[in-house]
């Protein structure tokens, strides 16, 4: 992984260069330049140029610039105060904060080449995400300035695809405990564990016919499962993680058209695909510890360890100081009045509404009977191995009797991956959903979804 000293030469280096396809009236995009690059005498003098002029449009430019100066970042808090008037913020953690929540301010348009080049002094394979004309403000469902490097290059954390799988009798790596991604398609049985995804972040594979590929956003704590067949397209496509981050969430791309996705909703934010209305359509999956996966799906198959990538797969060691702290590790506006941030949450987006369900709520009762939109469910669900399943429910209502679910119709209902299943045959369907942190769904789905209170 560059460090931010060898960042810092290489855009020394590039920004040397003029970029391609912008226009070249650049008085502003020097002074982003001289930010960086620039000595200390210009590095001032620019924050000067910046602070007389008086408008925020520089704004985006002197944020980017705090993470890679090697100027005082003190200097440019106190020039992004002087020209919007924010007392409170200081850090670059604060200044992403502030940006976040005032997108009315619109940057310098000489801001895209600015940013353009900063991405591409980290990685010139991030050229292939940013080619100009599909980085402009009309181009984007995202602002530019939000997007922001994740510590790794361009595919630096590499996707599975098509993964050697093994028998569940093979897969003596794996302790009972152990917490695995779930995956029933036309009776095609997959455990996925999340000790070895946490280094992958996705695969792409062929699930009971159906092409698919598992988004595990670690920073989110979200394993979202999407069919990857698009109409439009003649064959599946297939997705890696690009290296960026939006809201603490990280930014998928597709290999056929290299445009980005937010992996959150599962619908491309910048690049060709945009020119669509694509939603990649979810797939049910659950979390569940392998011994509990394995009993009720006994002939799975199970990820091999033989990823073909040297990574310690062992469990608890993947981002396990991330996972067992309260901090983020990038910034994000999150509302926490009524659950905490890094909260667990079960959300469903379906029905043309959205729902979260906090896990604590499953520590009082293992079943809920719900409704979104009006649409009637019921969740079944385990807070402490952030285990949900939720299922259409029609009219009945459902409680936990000794051995299965009984509804108040007096029929006995076994729970499958696909389906409730009463004692006379009937079968109410699955309803796709995902575990998250509450800064993800909350960041992403605010005012448009529902939160569950009890």
């Amino acid at each position: 992984m560059p460090t931010r000293r060898d960042i810092t030469a290489l855009l020394a280096a590039s920004l040397m260069i003029p970029g391609q396809g912008f226009s070249q009236s650049v008085d502003l995009y020097q002074l982003q330049r001289d930010l960086i690059n620039g000595t200390p005498a210009e590095f001032f003098a620019a924050l000067e140029t910046i602070k007389q002029r008086g408008l925020p449009d520089m704004a985006a430019g002197l944020i980017a610039s705090m993470r890679f100066t090697n100027g005082p970042n003190s200097n440019i808090s106190k020039a992004l105060s002087a020209i919007t008037g924010e007392k409170d913020a200081q850090s670059w953690f604060d200044w992403m904060l502030w940006q976040e929540r005032n997108p009315q301010v619109i940057p310098d348009p000489s801001f895209i080449k600015f940013k353009r080049e900063i991405f591409l002094a980290i990685d010139p394979n991030f050229k292939i995400f940013l080619d100009p004309q599909d980085i402009q403000p009309d181009a984007m469902r995202i602002r530019l300035e939000e997007i922001i490097w994740g510590g790794v290059r361009k595919d630096g954390i590499p996707s599975l695809d098509a993964p050697d799988l093994v028998r569940a009798d093979e897969a003596d790596y794996l302790q009972s405990d152990d917490l695995v991604f779930g995956v029933e398609i036309n009776g095609d049985a997959r455990a996925y564990p999340l000790r070895i995804m946490g280094w992958h972040e996705m695969f792409n594979d062929v699930i009971g016919g159906v092409p698919v590929a598992l988004a595990y956003c670690t920073l989110c704590g979200s394993g979202i499962l999407f069919e990857t067949k698009l109409a439009s397209e003649h064959d599946p496509l297939i997705f890696g993680s690009s290296g960026f981050l939006y809201r603490s969430n990280k930014l998928m791309f597709d290999r056929t058209t290299h445009s980005l996705w937010n992996q959150f909703t599962g619908e491309p934010v910048s690049g060709p695909m945009t020119r669509q209305k694509h939603v990649l359509v979810q797939r049910p999956i659950v979390i569940d510890t392998w011994a509990s996966w394995h009993a009720a799906n006994p002939t799975t198959r199970v990820l091999s360890l033989n990823t073909g990538f040297d990574r310690d797969y062992g469990s608890g060691v993947v981002y396990n100081d991330y996972f067992t702290s309260n901090y983020l590790m990038f910034p994000v506006d999150v509302d926490q009045g009524k659950v905490a941030q890094k909260d667990f949450v079960f959300g469903i987006r379906q029905f043309g509404g959205a729902k979260a369900w906090p896990l604590d709520v499953f520590r009082n009762t293992p079943l809920i009977n719900d409704e979104i939109l009006g649409r009637q469910i019921v969740l079944i669900g385990d807070a402490e191995t952030r285990t949900v399943r939720a299922f259409e429910r029609g009219t009945r209502r459902f409680e936990v009797g000794l051995t299965s679910l009984t509804s108040d119709d007096d029929l006995d209902w076994s729970i499958t991956e696909t389906a409730l299943i009463s004692s006379e045959g009937q079968k109410l369907p699955r309803v796709a959903g995902h575990i998250a942190y509450w800064f993800a769904w909350n960041s992403y789905l605010a005012a448009n979804s529902e939160l569950y209170e009890h």
